[in-house]
């Protein structure tokens, strides 16, 4: 490691502790020549995944990109900064740990939408409107009746932390509760 003041190769580790919530390494340095003290990091460099997108235009994959996407259907949801980007981690890990290096961008949407699905369906339904390009209220209500069939199959995949899936989390019944409608909008 060279001294970015001096260029020295020469110098030594002062301190070195664990960084970026475990990702990487922090290094304090001092030149033996120039005496002057610098930091460096350590990470793993993971092989890049290439996201293949609907046109079929190849990019890198970016988890910031991916992060501000998932923040934007959770805005005013209650769902933290820390739970966003452990869900942005749960995905990117899955994607570093497969063999095939390109993944189609129609199928990050989909693990997107799998983990919003048990966090949060307010999010879940704002995600798959942009990600799914939803034309009309047709769209919408597809998706809350499969949404709501999930719920039912599966009571335990109901609302966040609770389980109840009325707004006020009481137990109680509510007159705010949505209900399916079809698409003529009657019950």
């Amino acid at each position: 490691m060279r001294c970015p003041f001096c260029q020295h190769s020469d110098n030594r580790v002062l301190e070195s502790r664990s960084a970026e919530a475990g990702q990487s390494v922090r290094r304090r340095r001092e030149c033996l020549r120039c005496g002057r003290r610098f930091t460096t990091y350590e990470r793993i460099e993971f092989v890049p995944i290439t996201v293949i997108k609907r046109d079929g235009d190849r990019e890198s994959f970016d988890r910031y990109k991916l992060l501000r996407g998932v923040t934007r259907a959770c805005e005013k949801t209650g769902i933290s900064t820390t739970q966003l980007e452990n869900l942005v981690d749960e995905i990117e890990s899955e994607l570093q740990q497969r063999l095939i290096r390109e993944v189609a961008s129609s199928e990050i949407g989909e693990m997107v939408l799998q983990n919003l699905q048990s966090l949060n369906e307010v999010a879940y339904i704002r995600f798959a409107s942009v990600y799914r390009k939803f034309q009309g209220i047709r769209d919408f209500v597809d998706t809350l009746n499969d949404l709501q069939n999930h719920a039912t199959a599966d009571p335990d995949a109901s609302n966040t932390e609770t389980g109840d899936r009325s707004p006020n989390h009481s137990g109680e019944p509510d007159n705010h509760s949505y209900h399916a409608v079809s698409a003529t909008g009657q019950s």
